[in-house]
């Protein structure tokens, strides 16, 4: 009975160790599986974070271009906004606008109420601060002085009693003021070109030193030119003197009157854009 007691704890005792060894070598197995999956999930979060900041990288790139852009379309919205369109082709800043407006407030109604576009109000505004610079206002130099204005290109048309005696070259005292205030409108653009026209009826003329009305209105051109660069020191580089003769008439020829209207002298001004639209000042 004794030994039975003994063999049946020796077996139990066998029965334990053997089942305890088998389940730590199980707990070791999923140890080690464990420690391969955490060791595996380490790896793809170290890639999956290299990755990310690779894509953090290239976004910050992709945003610095977007901010950049974004500047660029607010500048020019804000450019776009500090100008408008003349006739959908010509930029005019909104500050020339009104002062554009501002002046238009004080031409004729009626030749403002032919203005159809803004060009004509450009033009008829430019035309009408020429006018006040070089005119004294008199109703004679008021009838005597046209301007008009042909795609930027100023014309300034001054009949022969403002400026000669008939059948003269020889400028008249009386166009001094004249002259000298076209000179201060010329001095005050440096990059504007002049060009001084001289003009006749088609009555023949020859002198003992004029040929014919070819000579006479070259020789009413340079008269012009000469008194605007020695007495009022215009630039000579900006002049340009040319006759037409009588090869050129506002009008026809068929009065007296009318004869009177194509005897003149045209002072051309052709400035740049920029002094285009500081005419409107």
């Amino acid at each position: 009975m004794k030994k039975l007691i003994l063999f049946s704890v020796a077996l139990a005792t066998l029965t334990v160790s053997c089942v305890s060894k088998k389940k730590y070598v199980e707990l070791q197995n999923d140890l080690f599986r464990t420690e391969a999956t955490l060791a595996e999930t380490r790896s793809e979060k170290e890639a999956i974070e290299a990755e990310k900041r690779v894509l953090e990288d290239r976004m910050g790139r992709i945003q610095a271009r977007v901010d950049e852009y974004n500047a660029r379309i607010n500048s020019l919205r804000s450019e776009n906004d500090a100008m408008f369109s003349l006739d959908g082709k010509t930029p005019m800043s909104r500050n020339t606008k009104q002062k554009l407006e501002a002046t238009l407030a004080k031409v004729n109604p009626e030749d403002l109420a032919n203005a159809k576009t803004m060009e004509d109000s450009v033009n008829l505004a430019i035309s009408y601060n020429l006018k006040k610079s070089i005119s004294d206002g008199s109703p004679e130099q008021d009838e005597d002085i046209s301007i008009s204005v042909d795609k930027t290109v100023v014309m300034i048309n001054v009949s022969d009693r403002l400026l000669f005696n008939t059948g003269s070259y020889q400028v008249s005292r009386n166009a001094d003021g004249l002259l000298k205030k076209l000179a201060e409108v010329i001095n005050a653009e440096p990059s504007v070109e002049v060009m001084i026209e001289g003009h006749t009826d088609p009555r023949s003329i020859r002198t003992g030193v004029l040929q014919d009305n070819w000579d006479l209105s070259v020789k009413r051109a340079t008269s012009i030119v000469r008194i605007l660069e020695n007495k009022y020191s215009v630039s000579p580089e900006k002049l340009i003197a040319a006759g037409r003769s009588s090869y050129v008439p506002v009008v026809d020829n068929d009065s007296p009157e009318n004869m009177a209207k194509n005897r003149r002298t045209r002072i051309v001004i052709i400035p740049d854009l920029d002094k285009f639209f500081a005419m409107i000042e």
